[in-house]
């Protein structure tokens, strides 16, 4: 089975957004998913808020193989670095919540 990773198109006529998934290369634009894997919203005026990424999922397909659209590779090439960098503080604060929750005394 050869995966894409692409966008499929959501909304109403004249406001759409587009899910960045994880799909079988035979599937129809909208068709069945396999994972989805972010979010692109073109009509977000403030243009560092229009993409919402998984990045640790994004490279976990494309290590086996998946290879993505050439829109979902620019995206990728603009805004990956950014969620990047959001994970990892969003893993070290829960990392920190869980550390301080086993360190509290049980009542």
């Amino acid at each position: 089975m050869a995966v894409r990773i692409r966008m499929k198109q959501m909304g109403r006529t004249h406001r759409h957004y587009y899910r960045i998934v994880a799909i079988d290369a035979r599937q129809p634009r909208d068709g069945k998913v396999i994972e989805e894997l972010g979010v692109y919203d073109p009509h977000v005026t403030d243009k560092d808020a229009r993409v919402k990424l998984k990045p640790s999922r994004i490279k976990y397909w494309q290590s086996v193989g998946a290879l993505p659209s050439e829109h979902c590779a620019a995206i990728f090439s603009k805004y990956m670095k950014k969620w990047e960098e959001i994970e990892t503080q969003e893993a070290a604060r829960a990392a920190e919540d869980k550390a301080k929750a086993e360190a509290a005394p049980k009542a």
